[in-house]
């Protein structure tokens, strides 16, 4: 919903701008509405919302006024005129809390396209097919969500995180990489199975190399001594 720079149509034969329209407004139609937590206070300001028309231009008329839509406009304490406005298609039911939530999703996705260039490296493709960057953008957003869902555990978001997902059990017989064989018994000949190779890789064992036993003299074995 991008900021709106037009004109709108109240009336069918009324045609103003949206900042004419905003000091118009009744006191009643304003409203202060907080709709999250900022890093130091909760994020706080002054809404207000209006069904309009878009009014063509004037080289236009002929076209007549665009479909009815929601004008919202924000005007923050302190200040001497709205700084912003955003037309929305939502149904006229929606809930003014939650086309301010929506609205201002907006700065919340772009803080996240940014983190993700920057901390994860979704920028650092360099590949030309869309196979592999389908590839990367993948690992980066499953990277990026793990982050996420670990920065919910750190105060000041840990008391309102979410709850913790149940850890899935592990299956019957599960044995993690490199562990020790838990049947094996403390002498190898002494073990009931054959042990079980280290990488356990579906291969055929390697075949033996012969090995070529020096010649050692006889005077000289007397004195061959290894410890």
């Amino acid at each position: 919903m991008p900021t709106v720079k037009v004109c709108a149509v109240v009336e069918p034969q009324e045609r103003v701008s949206v900042k004419t329209l905003a000091l118009r407004l009744p006191k009643p139609a304003w409203r202060t509405i907080t709709w999250r937590e900022g890093s130091a206070e909760k994020l706080t300001s002054r809404f207000a919302r209006v069904r309009v028309r878009t009014a063509p231009s004037k080289g236009a008329r002929a076209l007549g006024a665009g479909p009815e839509e929601t004008l919202l406009i924000e005007w923050p304490p302190g200040e001497a005129a709205p700084t912003k406005y955003w037309l929305s298609n939502l149904p006229a039911k929606t809930k003014f809390r939650d086309l301010i939530d929506i609205t201002k999703m907006r700065w919340r996705i772009e803080r996240d396209y940014q983190e993700l260039k920057q901390e994860i490296g979704l920028d650092h493709y360099e590949g030309r097919g869309w196979r592999g960057f389908h590839h990367h953008a993948t690992l980066c957003i499953a990277a990026y969500g793990f982050l996420i869902s670990q920065r919910e555990k750190i105060p000041p978001s840990a008391p309102h995180a979410a709850a913790v997902l149940a850890k899935p059990a592990l299956p019957a017989g599960y044995r993690p990489r490199g562990a020790a064989d838990q049947a094996a018994a403390p002498r190898p000949q002494l073990n009931r199975h054959h042990a079980s190779s280290a990488d356990r890789r579906a291969r055929p064992r390697p075949t033996t190399m012969p090995l070529l036993r020096p010649h050692i003299p006889a005077n000289e074995a007397e004195n061959f001594v290894t410890q």
